[in-house]
């Protein structure tokens, strides 16, 4: 109930901002305005996630799975959002639609999914996949520690994933509405301070 309250109040609130968006990204490169992905989502059941796309249209098959920071599939507009964390508001209507909650482990693909310790596994997606968590908060510029990567899907497999596995897992063990709280003051923290 929280979080549909809150998603609800939160589009109401930012439907200008989405509007401005939405023609911004129209106006800056051809494409549709939103990007959509298949994730995984709790119980391991899969489902489709919508971003703001902050890529060129054909990025998915031009490029890793994983974003570098200053990929030239980036678009201008794109740039912006994602230093801004705006390219993940669309996420709100998964949040009404049921798919994902506020706050939880980010929803991976499934082939990042497909390597997951069985323990780490069964514990992460046990709970609603989120659009912030500890995890998140900890990689804010997982773009950036990539960038020089040889092979940046293989580091993100073996030494950034790990690390936001366990971080998800201890949060999913201890989540409560006042820890969910907690986390997303300190979401809205980081975001003003980016800006």
């Amino acid at each position: 109930m929280f979080d549909l309250v809150l998603a609800t109040i939160a589009l109401l609130l930012l439907a200008p901002l989405l509007l401005a968006l939405a023609a911004a990204i129209r106006i800056d490169s051809p494409g549709p305005v939103f990007f959509r992905q298949q994730r995984v989502g709790r119980h391991g059941v899969p489902f489709e996630i919508h971003k703001f796309r902050t890529m060129v249209a054909a990025a998915p098959r031009r490029g890793p799975a994983v974003t570098l920071d200053r990929d030239p599939r980036i678009t201008r507009v794109g740039r912006w959002l994602r230093g801004k964390r705006l390219d993940e508001l669309p996420q709100l209507l998964d949040v009404l639609r049921g798919r994902m909650s506020l706050v939880g482990p980010r929803p991976e693909l499934p082939r990042f999914v497909a390597v997951y310790p069985a323990e780490l596994r069964a514990a992460v997606l046990a709970v609603r996949p989120g659009i912030t968590d500890p995890a998140s908060l900890a990689h804010l510029d997982e773009a950036a520690m990539l960038a020089g990567s040889a092979d940046p899907e293989r580091d993100y497999v073996e030494k950034i994933l790990p690390a936001k596995l366990r971080l998800q897992a201890e949060y999913a063990s201890r989540a409560t509405l006042r820890s969910d709280l907690t986390v997303l003051w300190r979401t809205l923290r980081a975001l003003l301070r980016r800006r």
